[in-house]
């Protein structure tokens, strides 16, 4: 068991915001431990960042399956008996008129976007603790939410409800933990270049986009205030007259 250095567990960690989230935490010097549904992609990001001198622990899971957000959680306090950061980067959306919304559409994006949050955040809460109690800056929980969970965009009714659900579990782990030195964000963005964006291509320019790495940097800057300053959401939006909008 190692505790030399601080840990961070990344979830959806094989591309787009999670994989940028884990390179720039793993320049910032953490010990990793990785998580996404499919094995190939995780692997390949964690030989990556391992190319690169970071010390990567690789587990594929579905972690909005109780018994493997359950191995997800066990397989990093195999290895460190504490975690300083929980960045919840899975996701998942789609879009879809209110009115003929599947409602297995709907359950399966509060499944992902909340309820393994929830269950991560449970299971990882001592190890959290003991972080907090010996860091200047305290233990992060920092998850990714969206601006559609501040402000509704049509066509997203289940996945903006989601992430305003997200945005509202991590205010109520500040209340509820930040006496004892743990602390939530929600950064929430509007579109960001990534697969999950690929179906806005015809509408909008994906130079347009916010990029993965705005966002990386967005958590890493949360993972260094002082265990004193909390930021309870933070809102990305692209410049110009969507201000405020995806």
């Amino acid at each position: 068991m190692m505790v030399s250095k601080r840990t961070a567990l990344v979830t959806g960690a094989s591309r787009g915001i999670g994989l940028a989230v884990a390179r720039r935490l793993a320049a910032e010097g953490f010990a990793l431990t990785l998580a996404a549904r499919r094995p190939e992609p995780l692997h390949e990001a964690a030989a990556q960042l391992r190319a690169l001198g970071a010390e990567v622990t690789a587990v594929p899971a579905d972690v909005s399956d109780e018994a493997q957000a359950e191995a997800v959680a066990g397989e990093h306090l195999s290895r460190y008996d504490a975690l300083d950061v929980l960045a919840l980067c899975a996701g998942t959306g789609s879009v879809g008129s209110l009115d003929d919304y599947p409602v297995r559409r709907w359950d399966r994006q509060f499944a992902v976007n909340v309820r393994s949050a929830f269950l991560l955040v449970q299971r990882l809460l001592p190890a959290l603790r003991t972080a907090a109690a010996r860091s200047e800056h305290g233990a992060r929980v920092v998850a990714i939410a969206s601006i559609t969970g501040v402000t509704a965009e049509p066509g997203l009714a289940a996945y903006s409800a989601s992430k305003a659900a997200l945005i509202s579990l991590c205010e109520s782990i500040t209340v509820s933990e930040g006496a004892q030195g743990v602390t939530a964000t929600a950064v929430s963005p509007g579109y960001v270049e990534t697969d999950m964006t690929a179906w806005m291509h015809d509408r909008l320019d994906p130079a347009a986009m916010i990029r993965a790495e705005d966002v990386a940097e967005l958590v890493a800057g949360v993972c260094r205030l002082s265990r004193t300053a909390v930021v309870p959401n933070i809102v990305m939006t692209r410049p110009g007259p969507q201000l405020w909008r995806a």
